[in-house]
């Protein structure tokens, strides 16, 4: 019998200026794993992905990342204080939503566009 059992999903995202994207997700609370030339490792919470110094804009402003989080208000107010002491690039955030699929949504895109959904389950 074939064993087809998976263990961690890490998606590769890019970035137009490595160090500053890399500065961005770090100060989101981001660890830093390991770093090498053109990769990084990132983690949180037992979630990671792979920042690559690679960029193209279609593929990168078409890029999400869906993550389940506790409080997305609480996204919301750290990622908003956070770039109100600093720019990086084109990073913003919006203030938390529901969303018909049940959940409350807070959306924030990281320097090149790359589209972060920090979504709190709602209980029914």
């Amino acid at each position: 019998m074939l064993n087809l059992n998976a263990s961690k999903i890490k998606p590769f995202i890019g970035s137009r200026n490595f160090e500053e994207s890399r500065d961005f997700y770090v100060a989101l609370g981001w660890q830093l794993n390991w770093e090498e030339e053109d990769l990084a490792e990132l983690e949180l919470g037992g979630c990671y992905f792979y920042l690559q110094r690679y960029y193209e804009k279609k593929w990168c402003e078409n890029s999400m990342l869906h993550i389940t989080v506790e409080d997305a208000d609480a996204w919301y107010q750290h990622v908003k204080a956070i770039l109100e002491e600093r720019s990086y690039g084109a990073a913003r955030v919006k203030p938390p939503k529901k969303e018909n699929y049940g959940a409350i949504v807070t959306y924030i895109w990281d320097p090149v566009g790359v589209l972060l959904h920090c979504a709190q389950p709602l209980d029914d």
